[in-house]
């Protein structure tokens, strides 16, 4: 496929599956900020430097290493764009379960999910705009779709940041309540999203599947290089093993369900860096699992050489 008409193509969804769409971003945010405890801070006060190190590598090298990676690649405007908006979403719950699988501090990608979550409801929006005018194709899309950015802004800073708020007044008050209610309303916030990218997916499918390689080849790499800034900002943190591999796993694996979400429901669907963020948020399951399976084989191997 010419890379051309993954720029030209637009997703448009029906009015049921925008309401759907739009639900499931609330219902995300508001999952996520049943979870927040003052111990997920507690990073802040004792080790500032490795809470603020990681952070800084999540909200601002994973976004530059993007514009970086864009530059040398070269990949259609709407790839790029999709790359960009996963790079500047918060990381999510995938990371901390593999962390944990992976034998990694959890308590630390906890810390670093639950502060990027909370940065989101004002960062993410911005971000996504800020990062895209550095990269000329990208600033050049949005200007060509006639994109209101005030308007993104505002609609999207609204939608995350009250079910945020809401999230963490239940919490606060209701700690009991919320620990028992997250589970439920963050598989149902799940399966709406779900049911409108299935639905969505087996609408495009003919046009998507002679689109693979477009699509795969800049999500693997991205993916891979997302890995390796965790890994590397990590050891310029001198951080332990265990939070090493926090950090790789936390800059590694963004919520490319809240991208999707906003690039169908907020910038008018555009095709590739719609299906820049779908194709990442399945793939991340498959690296990630790599990965994890590499480090309790190093840990094996280590255990029997001792």
């Amino acid at each position: 496929m010419d890379p051309s008409a993954l720029d030209g193509l637009t997703i448009v969804l029906n009015p049921v599956a925008q309401i759907m769409l739009a639900g499931a971003i609330v219902i995300m945010m508001f999952a996520v900020a049943l979870g927040f405890a003052p111990s997920h801070f507690a990073f802040l006060k004792t080790e500032p430097k490795l809470f603020w190190g990681g952070l800084a590598a999540q909200v601002i090298g994973l976004p530059a290493m993007t514009i970086a990676l864009a530059t040398m690649l070269g990949p259609a405007p709407s790839i790029a764009l999709g790359m960009i908006a996963v790079a500047a979403c918060p990381g999510g719950n995938v990371s901390n379960f593999m962390t944990w699988a992976a034998r990694g501090d959890a308590a630390y990608s906890v810390s670093l999910t639950a502060a990027s979550s909370l940065l989101a409801a004002l960062w993410t929006p911005a971000a996504i705009l800020f990062w895209s005018s550095l990269y000329p194709p990208t600033a050049d899309l949005l200007e060509a779709i006639a994109f209101d950015r005030v308007a993104f802004i505002l609609q999207t800073t609204l939608l995350l940041a009250a079910p945020l708020a809401a999230g963490m007044i239940v919490a606060r008050l209701y700690p009991g309540a919320a620990k028992k209610l997250r589970p439920t309303v963050a598989l149902f916030g799940a399966g709406m999203m779900a049911v409108v990218i299935i639905d969505g997916v087996i609408g495009y499918w003919p046009v998507l599947v002679p689109a693979w390689a477009l699509i795969m080849v800049p999500v693997t790499l991205h993916n891979a290089a997302a890995f390796a800034l965790g890994a590397g900002a990590s050891r310029l943190l001198h951080a332990s093993a265990a939070r090493r591999r926090a950090l790789t796993f936390e800059v590694g694996i963004q919520n490319a369900g809240l991208a999707l979400v906003l690039l169908l429901a907020q910038l008018q669907g555009l095709g590739g860096a719609a299906a820049i963020a779908a194709a990442w948020g399945v793939w991340h399951f498959v690296s990630g699992g790599v990965m994890v399976m590499a480090f309790r084989t190093l840990d094996r191997r280590k255990a029997d050489a001792s």
